[in-house]
């Protein structure tokens, strides 16, 4: 591992705290129509009840302690700051896995998974399934800090993230990832195919190739991952539309209201969930506030949405294209773009294509029994 990089420990100040709980305390509440739930957006009732228990109940040291009981690290590449978590499996022959979040989410949504994956033995699976895993935040996401300067869209991060896993080390890895973070793995299988083991994504957009029976024989599950996709376009992409033409309009209000910053993340971890109507029995509160947290105590809200306006102006020629890398696929029935899997196979190597029956758009934390064994399965033949 390179000499470059720097230990890191966590530690938010009681003056930092304080000051959230005060904003949370002083919060200027909108008002909203008796009985609409979230026809309107977030549910009133619900952001309400969680910024109280985000100010007076949330223990964000407890979580602090957790965080710090990893192996976190800081680094420099391409004139950004990078922070990692880097677990070491005890088996020395374990594949790396490089695994990349998107937004709203961050690090945490991978916690609980680490173990499981690094050490496989110790819950009921295989030493040979292990991984190293390494679990980067974004750039202009939580630990990584702000970005400064233009250009930080998925080729830029991809690249990053391929001297990442080399500075630490590992010649040849796996990449995973949702949301932007599929997005970026493919693009690392991309711009670094010579180290790239395989690819494993929850998230794919892609249409259909033009072939003759392209839609032929749909099956009921497919038809409900495309009337998911439709109803994402019609009614739930307003917030993209934003981030991609205005994000330091946006960044004004949410970097200065901790109660705007909930509201506007814990609408999209509702409506992006197989939750059933009931978000917290989906996602433990407690995780959706460490999440939260992680974006208001960096101040990073505002530098996290940048990469929508810099995705469609950094465009590569054959940007997303996985070429012979083996992908897998974990297909969930509330992700929210995910094509057939006859379109698919017409333009990836695929050696996976898990369909399951529950599950949505941040598939560690919803279901992350499933989550680990498919990606066992996928890298299990790409050793």
């Amino acid at each position: 591992m390179s000499d470059t990089f720097k230990p890191f420990v966590v530690s938010i100040s009681d003056e930092e705290i304080a000051d959230l709980r005060n904003r949370l305390d002083k919060t200027r509440w909108p008002d909203h129509l008796p009985d609409v739930g979230w026809d309107y957006g977030i549910d009133a009732n619900l952001v309400k009840d969680l910024a109280e228990y985000w100010r007076d109940e949330f223990d964000w040291r407890s979580f602090e302690t957790y965080l710090n009981s990893f192996e976190n690290l800081i680094t420099d590449i391409d004139g950004q700051r990078i922070h990692t978590i880097h677990g070491r499996s005890k088996n020395p022959d374990a594949l790396p896995l490089l695994m990349s979040h998107g937004w709203p989410g961050s690090i945490v949504e991978f916690l609980d998974v680490i173990d499981p994956l690094t050490n496989p033995q110790d819950y009921g699976g295989d030493e040979s399934d292990a991984f190293h895993v390494i679990i980067p935040s974004l750039p202009g996401y939580g630990l990584s800090g702000p970005t400064s300067e233009r250009g930080w869209g998925p080729t830029r991060i991809a690249k990053a993230f391929a001297e990442l896993a080399n500075k630490l080390g590992y010649d040849r890895y796996g990449v995973q990832g949702g949301d932007w973070g599929s997005i970026i793995s493919r693009e690392i299988s991309r711009v670094a195919p010579e180290n790239v083991a395989g690819c494993h994504i929850t998230m794919l957009t892609g249409g259909p190739p033009g072939k003759s029976d392209d839609m032929e024989d749909i099956t009921d599950f497919e038809q409900q991952l495309l009337d998911r996709a439709a109803w994402y376009q019609a009614e739930d992409d307003g917030y993209f539309r934003i981030q991609q033409t205005r994000p330091q309009t946006l960044g004004t209000g949410l970097n200065d209201s901790p109660a705007g910053l909930l509201a506007w993340i814990t609408e999209k971890f509702y409506g992006w969930t197989d939750n059933g109507g009931d978000l917290l029995n989906t996602v433990d509160r407690d995780k959706l506030l460490a999440n939260v947290s992680l974006y208001w105590f960096t101040g990073t809200i505002n530098s996290s949405t940048r990469i929508y306006y810099e995705m469609f102006k950094t465009l590569e020629s054959g940007f997303g294209s996985t070429g012979d890398t083996p992908v897998g696929v974990s297909v969930f029935p509330y992700e929210l773009m995910m094509p057939r899997r006859r379109w698919v196979e017409d333009s990836m190597n695929l050696v996976l294509w898990a369909e399951h029956e529950k599950g949505g758009h941040f598939a560690s934390l919803e279901t992350p029994d499933v989550f680990v064994e498919d990606v066992r399965e996928c890298f299990r033949r790409l050793r």
